[in-house]
Order: structure tokens, then sequence, then C-alpha cells
């Protein structure tokens, strides 16, 4: 503990330097670690091989291509957004003028999970970087090989005053990390359980937090849907990473009158990407340990299963699954599922489906695969979400321009590109007046002055 101590102090000194607040250096770091990941981007993709049986090409599309196209845009983005932003000066206050002045927020913490290893914990420190701040990174101790490799990458690029790498037994790591510094900001990605007892200590030390958390995110499916594109773009993301992705669609709703049809469509889209034996397709992942392996089984356990449902503890491995409508009270309807399981249910009308989303509330993400505009629109309105798409699954979190978060019981904040940059900044409002005019009517005495304070302010 008293070593942790230390370290952590030791950053706290190095940031009141401020050396870390020049663009120069905020720029120089990005580069730096772009060289570094680039220098193990083959141990990386083993690595994520490994824990979680990605292939290369999905490592790239999820991982480390994700994290070096982040960087790239911070680099390229950073000066225009360390600026001045000029903006309009009331009456009074002329002829001052206003702006918005960023800087760092300090030292903040970024813990991260296991199913995206890597770009869960890189993404926000390369935010966390661009803004000019000092990070304590805590990785998931469930994805080891990822977990020794991004250490390496750390140790090698960063002083451990800068950037402190602190690998640790989970949840049990977290008084250790929190309860005995402050941070300026802490940032998490994982379980609402885990977010709620972060929560807590960083309210205990009025320490601002973002949480990245999830939730049942519904996938709507109408009746004036394109089937066959709806049925390629679902499975593609529901069974990428062996479903454990936290924006997948975690269960289907559609119209009764296609469900037949939709149904056909998936079956066949499976059978096209991952074979009739997915425990040998290059493309198909496993479920990171014994405990979720165990988890996910007993979900399935009950339900009538349309297609899948083999499974392999041996080599934890869960086939693509189609449930057909579970019951409300059903385990798999209450908890994220995070894993290749995918109920379907059918709907009469919009009110049944909204009944269906309204007993999860506030999800991550919102997916209505539909060729109405209107029928769109409505839908993107009537139901409170964090971020989503129309006749798509999950791209919209590869868009930089387009914040990610949750809301409610998915998460608070919000980060990717510019919106990382904010979220470990603190934004000043500044007003720079002139000394002259010096105007009478600003000071004392007041008496008599009522009349036109009330014209000015008013």
């Amino acid at each position: 503990m008293a070593g942790l101590i230390n370290h952590l102090n030791a950053i706290r000194n190095f940031f009141d330097t401020g050396a870390t607040r020049s663009a120069d250096f905020r720029k120089k770091q990005l580069q730096l670690l772009k060289e570094s990941i680039r220098k193990h981007e083959e141990a990386l993709s083993n690595a994520l091989f490994t824990d979680l049986h990605k292939s290369k090409e999905e490592v790239w599309i999820t991982e480390t291509g994700m994290v070096l196209s982040e960087i790239n845009a911070c680099i390229k983005s950073l000066d225009e957004w360390m600026a001045p932003q000029p903006v309009p000066t009331n009456f009074v206050n002329i002829p001052g003028k206003s702006y918005l002045l960023p800087e760092p927020l300090g030292v903040v913490l970024i813990i991260a999970p296991w199913n995206y290893p890597f770009q869960l914990l890189f993404m926000p420190l390369v935010g966390a970087i661009a803004a000019g701040n000092c990070v304590v990174l805590k990785p998931s101790e469930l994805t080891p090989a990822t977990e020794k490799i991004m250490g390496q990458i750390i140790a090698e690029t960063f002083a451990p005053n800068y950037v402190l790498y602190a690998p640790g037994e989970g949840a049990a790591l977290i008084p250790e990390l929190m309860d005995t510094f402050r941070y300026d900001h802490v940032f998490y990605t994982g379980s609402t359980a885990v977010g709620k007892i972060i929560y807590q200590k960083a309210a205990a030390q009025l320490a601002p937090v973002t949480l990245e958390l999830g939730g049942k995110s519904p996938c709507i499916v109408t009746a004036n849907a394109a089937l066959t594109v709806a049925a390629k773009r679902i499975t593609s993301i529901k069974f990428s990473n062996a479903g454990q992705m936290c924006i997948t669609p975690d269960y289907l709703l559609v119209h009764h009158s296609v469900k037949e049809a939709l149904v056909r469509q998936l079956k066949a889209t499976l059978l096209k990407f991952y074979g009739e034996h997915p425990i040998t397709s290059y493309d198909y992942g496993r479920i990171v340990n014994n405990k979720h392996f165990n988890r996910l089984r007993n979900l399935m356990e009950g339900q009538t299963i349309l297609h899948g449902g083999e499974h392999n503890e041996e080599e934890l491995f869960i086939a693509p699954t189609l449930i057909d409508t579970p019951s409300t009270e059903a385990p798999i309807m209450k908890e994220e599922i995070f894993g290749p399981l995918l109920p379907i249910i059918g709907y009469e009308n919009d009110a049944e489906a909204l009944a269906w989303i309204r007993q999860n509330e506030n999800p991550l993400a919102l997916y209505v695969f539909t060729s109405n505009k209107r029928e769109a629109n409505q839908w993107l309105q009537q139901v409170p979400f964090g971020g989503g798409c129309v006749n798509t699954t999950a791209m919209h979190y590869l868009n930089k321009n387009l914040p990610f978060g949750g809301r409610g019981n998915s998460g608070i904040g919000r980060y990717h590109g510019r919106f990382s940059f904010e979220t470990f900044s603190h934004t000043k409002g500044v007003l720079k007046a002139r000394t002259w005019p010096d105007i009478p009517l600003a000071y004392p005495t007041l008496k008599g002055k009522l009349k036109t304070l009330k014209r000015l302010l008013g």
C-alpha cells in the first residue's frame, strides 16, 4: 500500500510541474504510444487470440486499429481543441471578450474490462493524454496474456510518474486505488454492480466520474424491414467476440408478420458466416472463462432453442444460439446476456414492444430495422437510450464524430474523439475586460440606479 501511495503522490507532483500542458508534449506522447502499439501489434494479436480466440482481423477492427485511428485523430485536431473558443459577450460586458479555455483535469484513473481489454483501456488513455493529464491504468486480470503485453507497452513508452500501470485482482484492488488518493476524474467501463461501488467511492471525494456500463440493448425489426440485410447486420455484431460486447443486440423484438421469415434468414446467415460446426470457425470466439461459461449455460436452461445451443466447457465454446420467446421473468430477460445467446420475441404492435423495452430502461444502445423513415424516427424519439443505429447495429461506435456513452442505468458521460478530450478537460469560462471605458454605473452607490440596471440586465 505504501508503495502505491508513493507512486500516486509522484504522479501528482509531476502533474503539478505543468510538464503535460503543452501541445507539443501531448502530441509527442501520443506519437510514442502509436509507435509502441505498432511495435507490439503482432504480440497483441497473439495475446487476444490466447485470451478470447479473436482472429487477427477482428483484433485490428475492434482493438488495435480503433486505438491507432483515435491517436491519429487526436494528433491532427489537438491544436484546434486546445485553442480558446470565442463566445458572444453580453451587453453589459461590452467591449470585453469572452471565451472558453480548456485545461487538464489532473490525475485520472481509468479502469477497463476484459471483453475488449486493449481498446477499452487505451481509447480513454488517448483522450486523457490529449487533454494533458497524468493517468493511472487498471487493466482487467481476466485476460492475462493481453494484460502482460499492455504492461510492456506502457513501461516502454511512459515514465511511471506520468502513466502508471496498476494490474491486480479486479474489484479487490479498487479500494486500494481509490481510498487513499483523490483523482480528478475516474473513468470506468464494466458492470453496473462494480460501477456503483466506484461511483460511491468517487462521491466520497467529490471526484467526477464517467461510467460506461451496459444493459439490455433491444433490436427492433419492423414489418417494413429489409430482412436479408437485417439478418446479416444483426448476426455479424451479435456473435462477434462470442457476443461479449456491451453494445451488441441483447434481444430481438420482431413484428409477428415477419418473425418466421427473419428466423429463416438468421439461420441461413449463421451457417454462411460460421459453418455447420462453428467450433472450428476461424471467425468465432470463445467465452472468457468458466465462470461466464456456466452463467451462460444456465441462461439457456429451459429455453426453446431455434438454432445452436451446442457447448463445450473444455473449449469454453458456446455456439451462436437463437432462442424463441423467453418469459419476461426468465433470467435471460432480467440480466445483460453478454454472450452468444439471442432471444427472439414477436410483437403485435408498438405498445407491446415498448412494454418489453421498459422492463429494462435506458439501454446503452437501440437498433431499429425499417424502411419507413417515420417509423424509425418514432422509435428513436420514444425510447431513452445511449446511442444507436437505424438499419445496422453497433456501427455508431466507429464514428469518432459521435459521442459514445449511456444514460441512467447504462452509464454516465461520453467519450471518443473530441468528446474524450472534453471529458478529460475542464472548460473555463473567461471574460477579458478592457480598462476603458470605466463606467460609474458599475460601482456603489447603487441607490437610484435600479431602473437603469433593470433595463441593462433584464
